[in-house]
């Protein structure tokens, strides 16, 4: 074997598509993988929500709904970025069990998706800003470039995230500083405090609030998934507080720095885009910054995405071609996404893949804290080898299926205004309920072919017990 293909397996091994993370190998602390997570909470992106929102539905309302994506949010990302460090397991793994190994792969491809379509959504915010300072650089040319960049930039896999996240990080703080200064001093668009503004005939509460939450699901299902991909690689000592670290803090800062900000930035400067006004407050210094932020949240887009690209594919297709194919890949389809104009159904697309990611958060924590841990239905270690379960469990894809079905038919509106605004929440309601009642009907028989195996056992014994006197004679 050559060196570099001794090289290309170290790499590949490291990642852990396919498999828990070893205990061994669970060597990072809590700072380093908070650091990486980070990358995610310093995106532009909730910027443009909190812009679009506040100048759509006004700021107060825009503020509510990102208090109430902090708790929601933090809250299972914190229990999901515990039971991925204890497990070693990221989601894609740890749904085999419920969902059966062929069953997860709906998830994962979910899960896949939705990672390539935010890669597009934060590559055009680079791309806009990039074309506001230099228009004459064609679009087309500029997605290229810059959705091309992400690859090399995920080459590695976790350890060179881990030290292009560290070493990015301060320069960011510098630049975001810089562009709150430079914008106070700029005089505002809207004469009254920032967070009394409403556009005409919009109230504080009601449908508009309703509406802001709907666009805050799309996102922090997400982000509450997110904490798996790194919370598996955390010490053993670092579990409880990285737990925390890792789940809960980073929502702060998307949903209420960054989201608080960008509801400032759009009230004071009059724009939703970011990408627009970053380089109309600092020029050239905001393409700079843009790019920085946006290259930092794309690479973490990429790498999950391609994690679980090949979950996928290996649990269908028997396809396990290296970790780097599905870096390119998902970088070329989000090239095409955002050739293709992703940005203008930013919120149709958030309402919608709100409804699948949160109703999937609801099934893995409530398959976890109430069928495993308070029912004890099954056990509470997770098992991810394809020969030790079913290809299929309803207990987890049938809440998924027909939550997403009915939630996505509320959403459309045909169930009402209240739910038509509330979907997500309620599809994510209903997931939980019915991971329960299957589960408990089923008696978690599809978890494990080891535990149906020891039911069976059980079963035979106790009928043995209870053989009459008689029947013993015959």
């Amino acid at each position: 074997m050559s060196v570099n293909q001794t090289t290309d397996l170290t790499v590949e091994k490291d990642d852990y598509s396919f498999d828990r993370v070893p205990v061994e190998k669970r060597n990072m602390g809590w700072f380093s993988v908070t650091n990486i997570t980070f990358g995610i909470a310093t995106a532009i992106f909730y910027f443009q929500t909190g812009s679009v929102m506040a100048l759509q539905f006004g700021a107060m309302n825009a503020i509510i709904s990102a208090i109430y994506a902090i708790v929601i949010a933090g809250v299972l990302g914190t229990v999901i970025a515990y039971l991925s460090a204890k497990s070693g397991m990221n989601v894609n793994l740890m749904s085999r069990q419920g969902f059966g190994y062929i069953g997860a792969s709906l998830t994962s491809l979910i899960y896949a998706s939705n990672f390539i379509m935010y890669c597009a959504f934060e590559g055009m915010i680079l791309v806009t800003a990039v074309h506001a300072y230099f228009p004459a650089i064609p679009l087309w040319l500029l997605i290229v470039v810059f959705g091309s960049i992400v690859i090399p930039l995920n080459w590695f896999g976790i350890k060179q995230l881990d030290k292009l996240q560290k070493w990015s990080l301060p320069i960011f703080g510098i630049f975001l500083i810089t562009t709150i200064i430079v914008a106070f001093n700029t005089p505002s668009k809207f004469g009254g405090h920032f967070w009394t503004y409403l556009p005409d005939g919009v109230q504080i509460g009601g449908t508009a609030l309703l509406l802001c939450i709907g666009m805050q699901h799309g996102i922090m299902g997400l982000t509450a998934l997110i904490a798996s991909d790194y919370a598996r690689f955390l010490k053993p000592k670092d579990i409880k507080l990285g737990s925390i670290m890792i789940g809960f803090v980073p929502q702060v800062f998307c949903f209420g720095v960054m989201g608080l900000l960008g509801i400032w930035f759009g009230v004071r400067l009059g724009e939703s885009n970011p990408g627009v006004y970053i380089v109309t407050l600092l020029g050239l210094g905001g393409v700079v910054f843009t790019m920085l932020t946006q290259l930092r949240i794309n690479i973490t887009n990429i790498y999950s995405a391609s994690l679980s690209l090949s979950n996928f594919f290996e649990n269908v297709f028997h396809f396990k071609p290296d970790r780097r194919f599905w870096v390119v890949f998902s970088a070329v389809v989000s090239m095409a996404l955002m050739l293709g104009g992703i940005l203008d159904h930013l919120a149709s697309a958030m309402t919608f893949q709100g409804v699948l990611l949160m109703a999937w958060a609801a099934i893995l924590v409530t398959d976890a804290l109430v069928v495993k841990k308070l029912l004890k239905i099954v056990p509470k270690e997770y098992e991810a080898r394809q020969e030790k379960l079913y290809k299929w469990n309803p207990a987890g894809v049938v809440p998924l299926l027909i939550s997403s079905v009915i939630g996505t038919i509320a959403a459309l509106g045909y169930m009402g205004t209240f739910l038509q605004n509330t979907a997500t929440f309620f599809g994510a309601v209903l997931a939980s309920i019915l991971t329960i009642a299957i589960a408990f009907f089923t008696k978690g028989k599809y978890y494990s072919k080891n535990h149906a195996n020891t039911r069976d056992v059980r079963v035979k014994k106790e009928s043995k017990m209870y053989t009459t006197p008689r029947e013993k004679t015959t």
